[in-house]
């Protein structure tokens, strides 16, 4: 006796969306070129020759700026469920989200003290 009779065409979606990386991964072998010389090893930047090295170092300011849009993007998908359901949730949510908006704040305050925010 099989217990999981209505799974039936859950394995068979398991089945399948395992099949499709390997697919792909020996698509890829049969169909790639074999050698490897010439003009296919070169670097390619927009139809120039490469100028300069690869390991070049960028300005901290890109990274910061970065940060600072995870943690706001962040807030934004934390803070749009517990608004859905703000009236069922009651005073203990309300004050724990408040605390969150405060981490946030003080974040913020860091990063614009540090100069993150300033695009110049």
């Amino acid at each position: 006796m099989f217990v999981l009779d209505g799974y039936d065409a859950f394995l068979v979606f398991l089945l399948i969306a395992a099949a499709v990386p390997v697919l792909a991964l020996v698509t890829n072998q049969l169909v790639a070129p074999r050698r490897r010389q010439g003009e296919r090893t070169t670097t390619y930047e927009s139809g120039m020759e490469p100028q300069g090295g690869a390991w070049i170092q960028f300005n901290i300011r890109y990274y910061m700026f970065a940060l600072v849009f995870v943690v706001f993007d962040v807030e934004t998908v934390f803070l749009y469920p517990w608004a859905v359901a703000f009236h069922r949730l009651g005073l203990l949510a309300f004050v724990e989200a408040l605390i969150f908006i405060a981490i946030l704040v003080v974040a913020l305050a860091y990063a614009w003290r540090k100069g993150a925010l300033e695009w110049s």
